[in-house]
C-alpha cells in the first residue's frame, strides 16, 4: 500500500488526529504523492461521508420505525387509540431526547481529515492557505476548534510556518462566514509561536480582540494594542465590555481591565492609551462602536490636560453623548477656557439633542460670565447661540441671564444680543426689551405647504364571473392566491362530471403520497386533489381508524386550529367531498359568485333555488349560507317578494335574510397576555395583543355562526390562503377587517399581502369601523422595511379616495398604537406629512383630533418631548385645514397654569382653533 493509499483510507475512517499522525510520518516523496492527489479526491471523499452518513440515518430510522410499532402495540393493549397511541410516542421522552437521530454534522467528518493532509504534504505556504479555506470546506456547523492542524504545520520549517502566518492574518475579512471557521484562531495561534510580525490588517486586530485577553504573557501585545484604536470593528467587537465586570475571573477577564493593568505594571504608556481614545473620538462613530473607549478613558481616569483641551472642544458638536460628557469633564477640570473657547463650547453643547448637555452649556456659559470683568462681548455669540435653542427652557435661563448682565455688555455688545433676540417668542422678547431696549420682530418664515388636489386611484371594476373551469386536472394544485380560480374550479368540479378525470402519466399525484396518511387537510389544494381522487377511483380513501369526538365530517379541521374563513373554504369543500361520496351533489352551486368582486345578484339566487325545487334538489348547507353572505345590499323588492315564494327550507332561509339580513357589532380590544390594557406600554413588557370582537346572537347556521364570530390568530398558512378570503364576506368588509387583524402581530408571521388584502376591502360593500381603521392606522405607522412608509401613505389615500376612511376613528388608533405599540411618534407625523401635501391636509387634521385625546397624557401621567411634538404638529395641520372649533382635551391643557413647552403649545393650537 504506497503513501496515498494509506492516507486515503484514513481520510475515510473521519478521524483527524490519525490523519496527521499518518502524514507526519511520510517521507518527502510521500508527502509529493499525496498533496499530488489530494484535490481530485474533495469529491470521492465527499461522497463516501454522505453515503456513510444516510446508511446510518436508515439504520437508526428502520429503529425508531421498529419502536414506535412497538410502542404503539402497547398502548393499545392498554386501550389507547391508534392515534393517541402515535400522538404519545411525538410528544413522549423517548422522541424529544432524539433517541434515534443521527448527528447531521457526520456529513462533514471528511472534511478536517482533507485540511489536515494537505496542511502537511502542500509545499508552498500560499497554497496551503488556499487549501485550508477552500469554499468546499465549509462546515454545516461552526468550528474554532484547531484541532490536530497546528501539529502538521510545526513539522514544517520555521521560516514557512512564519509565512503561512501572516498570509493567513492577511486573509482575515472579518466576515460572518470566516466567524464560523478557525481561520483566526489559526492565525493568532501561527502568529504567538512563530514570532512573526502582525500584518497590518484591521480585520486581525478584530480577531484578536475578539479573544479573552491574555496581555502580560501574549507576545502579539506590543504589536496589536497601539493598534487597537486605529483598526476598524474594535469598538464594535468590544462594545459590551463594562466596567463592573468581574476583575479576578480568568474565564470572565475584560479588555478594559487587562488594559489598565498593562498601564499600571508599566508594559505600556498611560499616555498612549489615553490618546488613543481621543484620536478614537476624533475619528468618529455611533455610541455603540465609540462605547468601549470612553469606558476605558473612564477607567484611566487620565488628569485634566491643557494640551487635549483643543482635541476635547473638537468632540462637542457631534460626538456621542457619553463621549462629549467626559470631553466636557476634562474641559472643566483643565480651567483657562479663553472666550473664543467658551462661545465654541456653548455653542457646540446648546446644538445638542441631549438635554443634560444643553443645561450643561448654560452653566458654562453663566460661570464664564460671573468669572469674566467688566466687559462680557466675547460672550454675545453664546447667548445668541442659546437664543436660537429650540428648548423654551433654554431660551429662558439664557433670557434671564442676558438680562441679569446686561450693563456689562457695551452698546456694540447690547446690540448684538437684540439682534440675536429676534428669534426669541414674543413673552421672551418683552421680557428682554425691558433691559435692552426695543428688539425687532422676527421675520416670518414663508411656507412651503400647497394645498394640492387628492390623487386618484382607479377602482377595480366589477366584472361578470368567468365560466366554470373544464381543465380540473390540470390546475387543481395551482390556485393558490387566486380566490376567482378557485371557485371557478369548484363549480367546474360539481357542473361538469366528465371534467373530473384523473392527472394521467407517470407523475401523476407526484409528491402526494402523503395525503391519506394525514389526519387533516388545512388546505384547499389538499382538497381538490381529494376530490378528484374520490371522482376517479370512488372509495380508493381508507377509513380514519378512528374518528375525533364530535368529528363528522372526516378529514376537516377543527374551527380551534384554523381561522375562520379559512375554515370556511375548507368546509365547503368538505361538504362537496361528502357528497360526491354520498352519490347527492348537486347540479350546480349556490354559491359561485355572479360579479369577480364576490357578489352574488339576489335575483339568480332565487332563481337557482327555484331551479333546485324544480329538480327536487336538497341545498348543501355550507354552500347556501355562503351564498347568503355574497348576497349584494341592494335588493329589488320584487326579488324578495319572489323569494317569498319558494317553497323549500333554504328558500324560506333566504327570504328571511333578504328581509332581515344580521348586522353584527364589533370592535377592538388590546390587552397583554390576556388582560385588557389599559395603561402605556412599559419597557420590558412583551408586546401587545389585539383581540378584535364581533358580537351576533347565534343564527343556527354553522358556517355565518363561525364567520360573525370572534376572530383568532391561527397558524402562518393561513395567511398563504388569504387570497380566497376576499370573496367570502364581500358585503361585510368590516367583518373581513376583524379577521385580518390578528394577522399585524406578530411583526414576523404577518403575511406579505396583507396590505393588498386590505386594499382590496375598500372596494368591498358594507360598514367601516374600528377594524379597517387600526388596519390602516397600523400599515401607515411602520417603517420596519425600505418603502413602508411610502406604502402606508398611499394605503392612507386610497381609503379616502374610495370613501370608506373613518379618519376620526383612524386617529384613536394611531394614538393606541404610539402608547401601545414599538412606534414612533416621528414615523406616524411622517408620514401623515406626506399624506397632507398629497392633497389629504383636511384629513390629516381629522385624524389627528381622534388622535390627541388617546394620546396625550392622562390623570397622573407626565407630558414628555413627544408630546409637545404631537401638539406642534397639530399646530400646523389645523394651520393647513384652516380647522376652527375647539377640542376640549386641548381646551383643558390650554388652561392650566404653567410655561412649559407643551402647555404653551396647547395654547397655540386652542388659538388656531377659536378658542379663548
Amino acid at each position: 500500500m504506497n503513501a496515498w493509499e494509506r492516507v486515503r483510507k484514513v481520510i475515510a475512517t473521519g478521524d483527524a488526529v490519525r490523519t496527521a499522525d499518518e502524514v507526519l510520518g511520510l517521507d518527502d516523496a510521500g508527502r509529493r504523492e499525496v498533496a499530488r492527489e489530494l484535490p481530485g479526491h474533495i469529491g470521492a471523499a465527499r461522497q463516501e461521508a454522505h453515503e456513510r452518513h444516510e446508511r446510518r440515518q436508515a439504520e437508526a430510522s428502520q429503529a425508531e420505525e421498529r419502536a414506535m410499532k412497538e410502542f404503539v402495540r402497547a398502548e393499545r393493549l392498554r386501550g389507547v387509540s391508534s392515534d393517541e397511541a402515535q400522538r404519545n410516542w411525538w410528544m413522549g421522552e423517548r422522541h424529544r431526547h432524539h433517541e434515534f437521530s443521527v448527528n447531521w454534522s457526520e456529513r462533514d467528518a471528511w472534511i478536517e481529515p482533507m485540511r489536515v493532509a494537505g496542511a502537511g504534504t502542500i509545499g508552498g505556504a500560499a497554497a496551503v492557505t488556499t487549501w485550508l479555506y477552500r469554499r468546499d470546506f465549509t462546515h454545516w456547523r461552526p468550528t474554532t476548534e484547531l484541532g490536530p492542524l497546528p501539529k502538521v504545520i510545526a513539522a514544517r520549517p520555521a521560516e514557512w510556518q512564519a509565512d503561512l502566518a501572516v498570509r493567513l492574518a492577511l486573509r482575515l475579512r472579518g466576515t460572518r462566514a470566516q466567524a464560523r471557521d478557525d481561520s483566526a484562531a489559526l492565525a493568532l495561534e501561527l502568529l504567538r509561536r512563530t514570532g512573526a510580525v502582525p500584518p497590518d490588517h484591521d480585520p486581525l486586530v478584530v480577531a484578536w480582540v475578539s479573544t479573552l485577553p491574555d496581555l502580560e504573557g501574549d507576545p502579539l501585545t506590543e504589536h496589536l494594542v497601539p493598534r487597537i484604536f486605529e483598526a476598524e470593528g474594535v469598538g464594535r467587537a468590544l462594545r459590551d465590555e463594562r466596567l463592573d465586570a468581574p476583575e479576578e475571573d480568568p474565564d470572565r477577564r475584560s479588555w478594559l481591565h487587562s488594559l489598565r493593568d498593562l498601564a499600571d505594571a508599566g508594559r505600556v504608556s498611560r499616555d498612549l492609551l489615553v490618546d488613543g481614545c481621543v484620536r478614537r473620538f476624533l475619528l468618529g462613530g455611533n455610541a455603540a462602536d465609540l462605547r468601549f473607549f470612553a469606558r476605558l478613558h473612564e477607567l484611566l481616569d487620565p488628569a485634566p490636560s491643557q494640551e487635549r483641551s483643543r482635541d476635547y472642544l473638537r468632540l462637542l458638536p457631534a460626538a456621542p453623548g457619553p463621549v462629549a460628557e467626559l470631553a466636557l469633564r476634562q474641559l472643566r477640570g483643565a480651567g483657562g477656557l479663553s472666550g473664543d473657547e467658551v462661545n465654541e463650547a456653548v455653542e457646540a453643547l446648546l446644538f445638542r439633542a441631549e438635554g443634560k448637555l444643553v443645561r450643561a452649556g448654560l452653566t458654562l456659559l453663566d460661570q464664564a460670565a460671573r468669572n469674566a470683568g467688566d466687559d462680557l462681548d466675547h460672550l454675545a455669540p453664546a447667548l445668541a447661540s442659546a437664543f436660537l435653542c429650540e428648548s423654551h427652557e433654554v431660551q429662558e435661563r439664557a433670557v434671564r441671564m442676558a438680562a441679569k448682565h446686561a450693563g456689562r455688555f457695551s452698546p456694540f455688545g447690547a446690540e448684538a444680543v437684540r439682534e440675536a433676540a429676534t428669534v426669541l417668542p414674543a413673552d421672551l422678547v418683552e421680557r428682554l426689551a425691558e433691559a435692552y431696549g426695543e428688539v425687532e420682530s422676527p421675520p416670518v418664515e414663508a411656507d412651503d405647504f400647497q394645498a394640492v388636489p387628492l390623487p386618484s386611484f382607479a377602482a377595480p371594476t366589477r366584472k361578470p364571473f368567468p365560466p366554470a373551469r373544464d381543465d380540473l386536472a390540470g390546475t387543481y394544485l395551482q390556485l393558490n392566491n387566486d380566490g376567482v380560480a378557485f371557485e371557478r374550479w369548484l363549480d367546474g368540479f360539481v357542473r361538469n362530471p366528465a371534467a373530473r378525470e384523473a392527472p394521467r402519466g407517470k407523475r401523476a399525484w407526484s409528491g402526494r403520497k402523503e395525503l391519506y396518511r394525514q389526519r387533516h387537510w388545512s388546505r384547499p389544494e389538499q382538497w381538490t386533489e381529494a376530490l378528484l381522487r374520490e371522482a376517479a377511483d370512488p372509495g380508493q380513501e381508507p377509513p380514519l381508524s378512528e374518528p375525533e369526538p364530535g368529528m363528522s365530517r372526516g378529514r376537516l379541521p377543527g374551527l380551534d386550529t384554523v381561522s375562520a374563513p379559512q375554515w370556511a373554504v375548507l368546509l365547503r369543500c368538505a361538504e362537496i367531498h361528502a357528497a360526491l361520496k354520498a352519490g347527492e351533489l348537486p347540479p350546480y352551486l349556490l354559491a359561485t359568485p355572479t360579479l369577480t368582486s364576490g357578489h352574488i345578484d339576489p335575483a339568480v339566487l332565487v332563481a337557482r333555488l327555484e331551479g333546485y325545487e324544480r329538480a327536487g334538489v336538497r341545498a348543501l348547507s355550507a354552500d347556501l349560507q355562503q351564498a347568503l353572505l355574497r348576497l349584494q345590499r341592494e335588493v329589488d323588492p320584487d326579488v324578495v317578494e319572489r323569494a317569498g315564494r319558494l317553497t323549500s327550507e333554504a328558500g324560506a332561509t333566504l327570504a328571511r335574510w333578504l328581509k332581515e339580513r344580521p348586522e353584527p357589532a364589533m370592535r377592538v380590544d388590546w390587552s397583554h397576555d390576556g388582560d385588557d390594557y389599559t395603561h402605556d406600554r412599559q419597557p420590558g413588557e412583551s408586546d401587545p395583543h389585539l383581540h378584535p370582537r364581533i358580537r351576533l346572537q347565534p343564527t343556527g347556521m354553522e358556517l355565518v355562526d363561525a364567520l360573525l364570530a370572534d376572530p383568532h390568530s391561527r397558524p402562518w398558512y393561513d395567511g398563504v390562503a388569504m387570497a380566497y378570503w376576499l370573496l367570502i364576506l364581500p358585503s361585510d368588509r368590516e367583518v373581513m377587517a376583524m379577521h385580518l387583524v390578528p394577522h399585524l402581530l406578530p411583526l414576523q408571521q404577518r403575511p406579505i399581502y396583507l396590505q393588498h388584502r386590505v386594499i382590496e376591502l375598500f372596494h368591498q360593500d358594507g360598514p367601516v369601523g374600528e377594524g379597517l381603521a387600526l388596519l390602516i392606522a397600523f400599515l401607515l405607522a411602520e417603517h420596519f422595511w425600505h418603502h413602508t412608509s411610502e406604502r402606508g401613505q398611499e394605503l392612507l389615500l386610497r381609503a379616502i379616495a374610495a370613501g370608506c376612511l373613518s379618519a376620526v376613528e383612524c386617529g384613536r388608533q394611531l394614538g393606541l398604537i404610539l402608547r401601545r405599540a414599538s412606534v414612533k411618534l416621528s414615523q406616524v407625523t411622517e408620514s401623515l406629512d406626506a399624506c397632507a401635501r398629497e392633497g389629504a391636509h383636511r384629513e390629516v387634521w381629522e385624524i389627528m383630533t381622534g388622535l390627541l385625546p388617546v394620546y396625550l397624557p392622562g390623570p397622573g401621567e407626565r407630558a414628555h418631548s413627544a408630546h409637545t411634538q404631537a401638539l406642534t404638529f397639530a399646530v400646523e395641520a389645523a394651520r393647513r385645514a384652516d380647522a376652527r372649533g375647539p377640542l376640549p382635551v386641548i381646551a383643558e391643557i390650554a388652561a392650566r397654569k404653567g410655561t412649559s413647552g407643551f402647555v404653551r403649545t396647547a395654547r397655540r393650537l386652542h388659538e388656531r382653533l377659536g378658542g379663548s
